[in-house]
C-alpha cells in the first residue's frame, strides 16, 4: 500500500491555505502576504501558518484564540481552490489499476480532512484515511499510520509512505514503513529532507512509479 501526507503531498492546498490566512490578516488590519512566503509553511498547519502570519508561537498567550480564528476561517474557505499536484491523478489511476490501494494519512483535523478528500473526489478511492486527531498521538508518532494499516487490513512493512515534512520520515520509519519524501512538496530554505534519513526521495508523483516498480501506460 501508498500512504501520502494530504497537504504538500497529494493535494496542493496552499492557496486556500494562504487565502484564510490573508483573511485574517486584513481582520486584524494587516497587509496580505504574497502566496509564495506562505506557501513553505502550508504543511505545518496552523502553527506555522500563524508563525509567519502573525509572528505567534504556540507559547504565546494569544495563540490559542488565533489558532480558532484561523481554523474558523479556513472552514468556509478550504474547498475554494484545492489542486492535485501534477501527476497524482495519473499515479492513483496506474496504482488503483494494478490493485495497490492506497491512502491518506495526515495531521489535519477530521473535520477538514474529509470533505477536502470529497471535494476533488478522493474519498471513497482511498483504501484508508486517517486524520491528525482520529488517534491520541499524531505524526511524527506512528499512531495514525498503524491505524491506517489496521483499516486497510495491510502489514506497515508492505508500506510506502510518503511525505514532504520531517515528521513524515520520523512517524514512517516509527512504524516499520519505507518513506519517501516528496521534494515538490512545501519545502522551505531551511529544510534539510537529504538528513531526514527517508529510503527515497521524489522530484514529483510519477517518480514513484519506478520505486514500486511500474509504468504510466502508453495512453496517459
Amino acid at each position: 500500500m501508498i500512504l501520502f501526507d494530504l497537504d504538500g503531498t497529494l493535494v496542493d492546498t496552499a492557496h486556500d491555505l494562504a487565502y484564510a490566512l490573508n483573511l485574517q490578516r486584513i481582520r486584524h488590519g494587516l497587509a496580505e502576504l504574497p502566496l509564495d512566503v506562505i506557501r513553505p509553511y502550508a504543511s505545518h498547519g496552523s502553527k506555522g501558518l500563524l508563525a509567519i502570519g502573525f509572528d505567534l508561537s504556540d507559547e504565546n498567550e494569544a495563540f490559542a484564540r488565533m489558532r480558532d480564528e484561523y481554523l474558523a476561517i479556513y472552514d468556509q474557505v478550504l474547498t475554494r481552490q484545492p489542486i492535485l499536484f501534477d501527476g497524482i491523478a495519473e499515479l492513483l489511476a496506474v496504482l488503483e489499476a494494478n490493485n495497490i490501494p492506497w491512502g491518506v494519512v495526515t495531521n489535519k483535523p477530521r473535520r477538514f480532512t474529509q470533505p477536502l478528500m470529497q471535494s476533488i473526489g478522493l474519498l471513497t478511492r482511498a483504501a484508508c484515511v486517517v486524520s491528525g486527531d482520529d488517534a491520541a498521538r499524531p505524526k511524527p508518532y506512528p499512531d495514525t499510520l498503524f491505524m491506517a494499516c489496521k483499516q486497510a487490513g495491510v502489514s506497515p512493512q508492505q508500506c510506502w509512505y510518503v511525505g514532504d515534512a520531517e515528521r513524515d520520515i520520523q512517524a514512517g520509519k516509527a512504524a516499520g514503513m519505507q518513506t519517501v519524501v516528496a521534494l515538490y512538496g512545501y519545502l522551505s530554505e531551511a529544510d534539510q529532507p537529504e538528513t531526514w534519513g527517508a529510503d527515497k526521495a521524489i522530484q514529483g508523483p510519477l517518480d514513484l512509479l519506478t520505486l514500486v516498480n511500474l509504468k504510466l501506460p502508453a495512453t496517459c
